[in-house]
């Protein structure tokens, strides 16, 4: 990146991720401090093995995730944020969840919204709803209490390209459902398409879309750069470099209905490297700096904050957060070894051998350094 005149520290309300994979036991104590040292708030995704499709099982995730912040937050670079950082659960949606327990889980407070895997989409989507149509009266219910539905925007069908996969979704499955439930909150989750951005653009006020870092910053060509990359090997898998740049477009515009959401999936290295790789891509060590990074490059700083700390609560009903984080930039030109993003991170997760994990960026020098306090 090129250093522009006049840059100076970048303070913003203190964001959050609307769309995050903190996975549970060893991993999850492994990387959970990456997420809270930057965000207030985060959507924590259900698709665990069980997946969480309880209000108790619910409760019990949370529960864990404190425990393990609380574990982690004496660790060098995780700062202290076990007591300003709030997981917020999702109920993973199956063709038999009662949708009683949808309405009790958010009731109390325990279920923000609620995730919608097409059956066979993604990492542990198996037990996921084969169409929308068969859960009608979980997504009525939904409607009634303005309990928002989270869509991995994907058909599996396997006569469709998978390039093509989120542009038929939108089509055959989330144009009906819109119809059906015209009040239904609804967010598009990790678009990649020019389709998405446009269809979420021109849609009614209840629908909304989460970008993530690393579908702004590569396409589909960073996955064979130099040999089979798995590293940016992700679902919804990147696209061509119009989709990119029709996605930093609707990022950086300001509009209130796209908004922050990572999608940080961690993988460990032995599951990424091998005869069927994961899909994930483990941008949250360095979120912030990655969406900063591009918002500059589109001249749209202004516009940053927006988008990392209002647009998503307010879609959400919820209040905006206190406090504040901020970056400071960096030049491109600065050979301090301790600005260069690590090629592999070995993460503490409470037991004798460390997680390893190639994070986004791996040998960059990004544009901005989140500072600590």
């Amino acid at each position: 990146m090129t250093e522009r005149p006049g840059r100076t520290s970048l303070t913003i309300r203190r964001p959050d991720d609307w769309h995050v994979h903190l996975r549970d036991g060893a991993m999850l104590r492994a990387v959970v401090g990456h997420t809270a040292r930057q965000f207030g708030r985060a959507i924590v995704m259900p698709n665990l093995r069980p997946p969480i499709t309880s209000v108790v099982a619910a409760a019990a995730y949370r529960d864990r995730i404190q425990a393990a912040l609380r574990a982690s937050s004496g660790e060098p670079g995780h700062g202290n944020p076990a007591a300003t950082f709030t997981p917020l659960m999702t109920a993973y949606l199956t063709e038999t969840l009662p949708a009683a327990e949808l309405e009790l889980g958010f009731r109390e407070g325990v279920f923000n919204a609620a995730k919608l895997y097409p059956a066979g989409a993604t990492t542990n989507s198996d037990a996921g709803v084969r169409d929308p149509a068969h859960i009608g009266p979980a997504l009525e219910t939904m409607e009634r209490i303005g309990m928002p539905l989270l869509i991995h925007g994907e058909v599996t069908d396997p006569e469709v390209d998978i390039f093509d996969r989120e542009a038929v979704f939108i089509e055959r499955h989330l144009q009906p459902l819109l119809r059906r439930h015209p009040g239904l909150k609804v967010v598009l989750e990790h678009i990649t398409t020019a389709d998405a951005a446009a269809f979420v653009a021109e849609g009614p006020a209840n629908l909304a879309a989460t970008i993530t870092p690393h579908h702004l910053h590569i396409n589909r060509n960073a996955l064979f750069r130099s040999g089979l990359r798995p590293d940016f090997y992700c679902l919804p898998v990147a696209k061509r470099e119009r989709h990119r740049l029709a996605l930093v477009a609707a990022a950086t515009s300001g509009n209130p209905r796209f908004f922050l959401g990572t999608d940080s999936a961690p993988h460990g290295r032995e599951a990424k490297e091998s005869a069927c790789g994961c899909a994930g891509i483990y941008n949250a060590p360095f979120a912030l700096e990655s969406y900063a990074t591009v918002f500059e490059q589109e001249n749209a700083l202004d516009r940053f904050e927006a988008f990392a700390s209002e647009n998503g609560p307010r879609f959400y009903g919820l209040p905006l957060n206190g406090g504040t984080v901020s970056l400071e930039p960096i030049s491109a030109d600065d050979d301090n070894p301790e600005l260069v993003v690590p090629a592999m991170l070995e993460l503490d997760n409470g037991t004798a051998t460390p997680s390893r994990l190639v994070p986004f960026h791996a040998g960059e020098v990004l544009g901005w350094r989140l500072k600590t306090t």
